[in-house]
């Protein structure tokens, strides 16, 4: 019972979501960003836009008006020249409307890399049988994120309903006298009426998705969650199987032992200790100024090296202290100390004694 209680408690996702599935949900497409902050942002920077460009836009409006009232007003409208009216009109549209799908472009792109950086990924755009399935539909709908989407649409409706009507409210008196005035003073009253309930609910609204963000934050963070067991299954995948690793190490070692044992017949004289130790010297004036060690091994290890250096007539002293020196004090590769040179090179000059005698 208690075996049973601790894999239900390994396989909980209590644990934050490591580098590795960070990377791999974003691969995926999956990242923590909220949709309301792109449309408040864009929304609020069209307001300003036609806060800023009214004037500019109006003229343009207005030609493309005098334009269609100028050619097409008692050109009679049918099937054959619907077309070639629309294209005539529509250099003048473009230049109109162009600005304002310009502005809500550099907008979305801008909040989206703000939020997530530069993502893409076409994982979303491949099919998915659960999104159609209805079991996982009902559960959606039932789900606490659809009650906390319920609740945002509520408290946006609300606030920006509130802002909006208080600015109709404040601006009461100017509304009531717009029978009274011309068109072209009533539309200008409209404008500045639209314009401030939009910035101002655009305002709302980019306050509100700051909050929707936060949470959309918790709740990437919450759905990536790992149980310590996908923690261990992963360290597992990164690192490899324990016994596979041992393996290659050992394989490691096969070789680095193999290399050195090919080094021992270049040996000038391996020191021994005589059974424990043997260490491979080598003296060449053109790699280092001091000889270097170029094998070494204790116990089985010692035995083979003295072996080859047998079988290729490479000088063996016996010197127990020197030989336990140089294994603790060097590696192979590295030269002798300082405080060594002598004794080596009493050794060293005993070898090339021998070798000239030979």
């Amino acid at each position: 019972m208690l075996r049973l209680d601790l894999q239900f408690f390994a396989g909980e996702k209590t644990e934050k979501a490591t580098p590795k599935k960070r990377q791999e949900s974003r691969k995926k497409g999956q990242v923590a960003k909220s949709q309301d902050v792109s449309t408040a942002l864009v929304l609020l920077l069209i307001f300003l836009y036609f806060s800023f460009g009214a004037k500019s836009l109006l003229k343009q409006f207005m030609h493309l008006i005098t334009h269609s009232y100028e050619h097409y007003l008692l050109l009679d409208v049918t099937e054959e020249n619907i077309m070639s009216i629309l294209f005539d009109l529509l250099p003048e549209i473009a230049v109109a409307v162009g600005p304002i799908m310009l502005v809500a472009l550099i907008g979305g792109i801008a909040t989206n890399y703000i939020q997530i950086g530069f993502l893409f990924s076409t994982e979303t755009l491949k099919p998915n049988l659960n999104k159609i399935n209805p079991i996982h539909g009902v559960k959606r709908i039932f789900s606490i994120r659809a009650l906390v989407e319920l609740l945002k649409s509520i408290l946006k409706i609300t606030l920006v309903g509130t802002v909006t009507f208080a600015i109709l409210w404040t601006n009461r008196s100017e509304v009531l006298l717009l029978s009274q005035k011309g068109l072209m003073d009533s539309l200008v009253v409209l404008a500045k009426l639209v314009f401030q309930m939009g910035i101002a609910a655009s305002i709302v609204l980019l306050f509100l998705s700051l909050f929707d963000y936060l949470y959309q934050k918790y709740d990437f963070e919450k759905s990536i969650r790992m149980s310590k067991q996908d923690i261990k299954d992963e360290y597992k995948n990164i690192e490899g199987d324990p016994q596979i690793k041992s393996k290659i190490k050992q394989r490691q070692r096969e070789m680095a032992m193999s290399r050195m044992m090919q080094e021992v017949p270049k040996a000038d004289v391996v020191i021994t200790n005589p059974t424990h130790y043997a260490i491979a010297l080598k003296y060449d004036e053109g790699k280092m100024d001091a000889p270097f060690v170029i094998a070494m091994g204790v116990d089985h290890l010692a035995q083979k090296i003295k072996s080859v250096a047998q079988n290729h007539d490479i000088v063996m002293v016996e010197n127990r202290p020197l030989a336990r020196a140089l294994y603790e004090q060097t590696d192979i590769g590295d030269p002798i100390p300082e405080e060594f040179f002598k004794a080596v090179a009493e050794i060293l000059a005993y070898v090339y004694r021998i070798k000239n005698k030979s």
